[in-house]
């Protein structure tokens, strides 16, 4: 296994990837950008520094993996889908194609959805791109197009998931019988055929169950999912498996038996030697110390994926108990599933009050990673709302990047309460200037929301590098008036990048995106043109 890279474990990865990125950019220049722009035109003015933007990152590599998707995602799908096919390798080409028809579908063109769904090469990501369209048709109130899709679907262990997706589309609607009867038509294609993922489409009938009222069809749905995860048919590569979206119900409900019921080893029955048991080998030796036990089919990866989902709104009771479990199960097994696990209960104990017993799983841990988790407890500390106690356990860090992360960490959430006057001088305390910076962007957000959109600008233009004054920069737009917020997204990306201010361009400019999708496949295009081949006043 490779080294890790130096200060990615205090920083998180998030922040870490955020400030190496950011560092190559430089800092900011000193005076401010954008005060020479002419008070008046701030839409060409805006479309100018776009066009200057797009061909500078075309220059610098592909922009496909980010420009498709914003473009359907603000009702542009077929100039986005005109750049996926321009992807040679047919893969990638139905993969991409696949994430566009969600993002048309999400923006409400759903006719344009299926159309590009309909043109994809891969036929198994075609059929992948249609079955997740059914619900989306039968949301818009076209339940008869949704059904005559569900019907269509080309793959037989496709089926079962369409049927139910609708299902459960069905029964978000308030239509018990419907949803009952596709539900019901799910179940017959799961019998008729093997179904890839068959712990899927249960969990996803437990939920249709749930909706409509049906509880005592929800447990014996449940019960067969957890059937299937102790037979070994379960499909572990999921993350997380359905098994998980089962306990992560029942828990948020209080109810732990199903999780208890697990968690416990079950007895070999008396069998011949060299016989399976759900897929397990048995040993039947009499002079064993005592009973074979069957391994449990719930692992520590699972039981860290229910805490995450839990952890900010289960009862507190309820997280108590769930952290007994987890430290129990934290003496039985190790490796990357034991941190994985410690990790997860330690923020939940963090998260509900109970800081000397997350501190104490911080102490079994070993140099940078402790001092990497020690501020993540601050942080889940910091958004339980005992926002008067981290100070001192940010104290208590002796790692000067994972206090700086902590100090973010803090300095955000204030921010979200509002309570600037708190947060503005942690920054002071901060010791790298990228991080000053990263926490000053929340302050700006803050500020711009609390009425004061003057000394919100004036904070984002202290920031010391150029791509975070930029975000900061861009949170304002978002918030601002659309002739201020051009000026202000302007300045964006004159700083940095048109992406730092994606979600707001089309907004202020409508068909920016188109300007730059035309912009990148020109330079690409001249990039694949002999130079012969130019016209004589090409550069």
């Amino acid at each position: 296994m490779p080294d890790m890279p130096e200060g990615l474990a205090q920083w998180g990865p998030e922040l870490f990837m955020t400030r190496e990125r950011e560092l190559r950019s430089g800092p900011a220049p000193e005076h401010h950008w954008g005060s020479g722009f002419p008070q008046r035109g701030f839409t060409p003015c805006l479309l100018a520094v776009l066009r200057l933007s797009a061909d500078r990152e075309s220059d610098a590599g592909p922009t496909l993996e980010v420009l498709p998707r914003e473009l359907a995602r603000t009702g542009h799908l077929v100039r986005a889908a005109a750049m996926a096919y321009t992807i040679s390798d047919e893969l990638e080409q139905g993969t991409e194609l696949l994430e566009l028809v969600r993002a048309g579908a999400a923006a409400g063109d759903l006719s344009g959805a299926q159309a590009v769904a309909e043109s994809i090469p891969v036929r198994q990501v075609r059929d992948l791109a249609l079955v997740g369209l059914v619900p989306e048709w039968a949301r818009a109130g076209e339940r008869d197009r949704a059904v005559a899709l569900a019907e269509g679907i080309r793959y037989p262990h496709n089926w079962a998931w369409g049927w139910a997706l609708l299902a459960k589309a069905v029964a978000d609607g308030g239509d018990v019988d419907a949803a009952l009867g596709f539900a019901a038509r799910a179940e017959d294609e799961m019998s008729s055929c093997a179904v890839e993922g068959a712990e899927r489409v249960l969990a996803l009938l437990v939920e249709v169950a749930v909706t409509v009222g049906d509880h005592d069809r929800a447990v014996a749905l449940a019960d067969r999912v957890e059937a299937l995860a102790r037979s070994g048919e379960s499909a572990v590569w999921a993350e997380p498996r359905a098994l998980v979206v089962v306990l992560v119900r029942e828990v948020l409900a209080g109810d732990l038996g199903r999780l208890d019921a697990l968690l416990r080893p079950l007895p070999v029955p008396a069998v011949a030697a060299g016989a399976t048991l759900c897929g397990w080998a048995l040993d039947s030796d009499e002079d064993s110390a005592g009973p074979a036990l069957l391994p449990s089919p719930l692992t520590a990866w699972d039981l860290a994926h229910v805490l995450d989902a839990v952890t900010a709104s289960v009862d507190h009771a309820v997280a108590l108990a769930l952290a007994d479990r987890a430290e129990a199960l934290l003496e039985t097994v190790g490796g990357r599933g034991h941190d994985v696990l410690l990790r997860s209960v330690t923020l939940l104990l963090a998260r509900h009050g109970h800081t000397e017993r997350a501190m104490a799983l911080v102490e079994l841990l070993d140099g940078d990673q402790s001092m990497a988790r020690h501020a993540e407890v601050v942080g889940e500390v910091a958004r339980s709302g005992d926002t008067g106690r981290v100070e001192v356990l940010v104290r208590a860090i002796t790692d000067c990047r994972a206090q700086d992360r902590a100090l973010i960490e803090v300095v955000r959430e204030l921010a979200r309460r509002g309570n600037l006057r708190r947060a503005e001088p942690l920054v002071h305390s901060i010791n790298d200037r990228w991080a000053q910076g990263e926490a000053l962007v929340a302050i700006v957000r803050a500020t711009a929301r609390h009425g004061d959109p003057d000394a919100a600008v004036m904070l984002a233009r202290s920031i010391a590098y150029r791509a975070t004054r930029a975000r900061a920069l861009a949170e304002l737009a978002e918030l601002a008036e659309p002739f201020q917020a051009r000026r202000l997204a302007a300045q964006a990306v004159a700083l940095d990048s048109w992406r730092t201010v994606l979600p707001v361009l089309e907004r202020l400019v409508p068909q920016s995106l188109a300007l730059i999708a035309d912009r990148v496949d020109r330079r690409s295009d001249d990039e694949l043109m002999p130079a012969e081949g130019r016209r004589p006043d090409e550069p």
